[in-house]
């Protein structure tokens, strides 16, 4: 199993999902996170005040899968998500080592 995990940017998350979905994927889990990479930033404006911050506004998404359905699912984020401009993201795919449904007990790659 693998837990993949991509940090996009927010406009790109519906098209992501609608990719996902049609994958296969059952589920995931997506939080609103801020961050910075190679993008730096950006400057804002304030009550009339410019301010320069580090941290942009991106989505995170979890996605745990099947060994044999990980790559589709990098290929599928990479492909949809990308705008060919900095600040598109990363993808990070680790080993999962075990998943437990709560509900039923079920284990390994039945529980996702």
């Amino acid at each position: 199993m693998k837990f993949i995990i991509a940090v996009i940017k927010p406009f790109k998350l519906d098209e992501v999902r609608e990719a996902l979905s049609s994958l296969g994927v059952a589920g995931m889990t997506v939080t609103e996170v801020k961050g910075f990479g190679r993008q730096k930033g950006q400057t804002e404006i304030y009550r009339g005040a410019e301010y320069s911050t580090n941290m942009l506004p991106k989505v995170k998404i979890e996605v745990a899968t099947s060994d044999a359905l990980a790559l589709q699912v990098v290929e599928a984020i990479q492909q949809v998500a990308r705008t060919e401009a900095i600040g598109d993201g990363k993808i990070f795919v680790l080993d999962l080592v075990s998943a437990t449904r709560i509900r039923t007990g079920e284990t390994g790659d039945i529980a996702l």
